[in-house]
């Protein structure tokens, strides 16, 4: 099997945060929400990861740096999705295999969604699947266009749609998998013939069909995963989403969590079974807690603390460890 590269859209503003920070570099629980798009896709088989940066790229750069499987292209002037992978063109010369293009503020991606993309495209030996899910509240989305038969003929976007193209329920999520040679050829015969005047991304997928090649586009997402992070109030429903799937996790593996609703827990955090852990409890980092611990009511644990195994702390304990204080 060919290596697996997956193409991450990270060039835009924080305009609608009100932010100076890069949008895709909010934390949730202590990680750029880029970081879990990079999860997900390594979860999906992805061997390189190219980063299209652009506002602040110096500061995703920076951010991003440890990981070894990142490489980073520059899209100096924002000038639409289709621009952003045009960017990525001399890391994508030398490859023969699939290309996931996916959106860096969309950090409840799921892996195995992603893994429903690929398999799509393969069953289909398609030249590109576009993710798709189903929602009413479509205002601002792109739309997906089929024919009378329910085959694929375009995306059309919110500006670009016509009242009975607002109407379809079944949007684009922004995550595909392209053949990556037929994607590079569709990028040549992109136009900023639109509203926006700007080069779509969602343009090649018909410009394929139009040459005769296969185009699917398939329902693998739920629309939760799919939305992008684009204001404070949403970045707060994405945290809560992941600490809840967390603590869902650390109770079926025999943690026993008095009121979900009263803690917060670093989903980096270790804590082993028959541990219970009191309310208004704070776990910050990556805590280590071991068997049959009891952790009182409103104890704060930060940084990389250790507790042994059989410890009951006391209500209102406060222990933190930083890194420069680890031996």
């Amino acid at each position: 099997m060919s290596a697996l590269v997956a193409v991450v859209l990270a060039a835009g503003k924080s305009t609608r945060m009100k932010s100076s920070v890069p949008k895709v570099l909010h934390p949730i629980f202590g990680r750029p929400m880029i970081e879990y798009v990079l999860d997900a896709a390594r979860g999906a088989g992805v061997d390189r990861i190219v980063v299209v940066v652009g506002h602040k790229a110096n500061e995703v750069q920076s951010s991003l740096s440890h990981h070894s499987d990142v490489e980073f292209a520059l899209q100096s002037d924002q000038k639409g999705t289709g621009h952003a992978v045009m960017m990525c063109r001399e890391h994508l010369d030398d490859h023969d295999g699939s290309v996931l293009v996916l959106a860096g503020d969309t950090p409840l991606l799921k892996s195995s969604s992603l893994e429903g993309l690929l398999r799509v495209q393969a069953d289909e030996r398609a030249a590109c699947v576009i993710g798709t899910a189903d929602t009413e509240a479509n205002f601002g989305l792109g739309r997906i266009v089929r024919d009378d038969s329910g085959n694929f003929l375009r995306i059309v976007e919110q500006k670009d749609a016509s009242p009975e193209e607002q109407q379809i329920t079944e949007i684009n999520t922004g995550c595909f998998a392209f053949d990556c040679r037929k994607l590079l050829q569709s990028l040549t015969k992109l136009s900023t013939d639109n509203e926006q005047g700007e080069y779509y991304l969602t343009d090649c997928p018909a410009i394929m069909k139009a040459d005769g090649d296969p185009v699917v586009a398939s329902m693998q997402f739920d629309i939760a995963e799919a939305i992008g992070v684009n204001t404070r109030s949403q970045l707060a429903t994405v945290r809560q989403a992941i600490h809840t799937a967390s603590l869902e996790s650390r109770m079926r593996d025999g943690v026993t969590i008095l009121d979900p609703t009263q803690v917060s827990i670093d989903p980096r955090a270790r804590i082993e079974s028959d541990t219970t852990i009191h309310p208004f409890v704070v776990i910050d980092g990556p805590v280590g807690i071991g068997e049959n611990c009891e952790i009182g009511p409103h104890s704060v644990l930060r940084g990389s603390v250790q507790i042994p195994a059989e410890t009951s702390l006391a209500a209102y304990s406060h222990l933190q460890v930083e890194p420069s204080d680890e031996v």
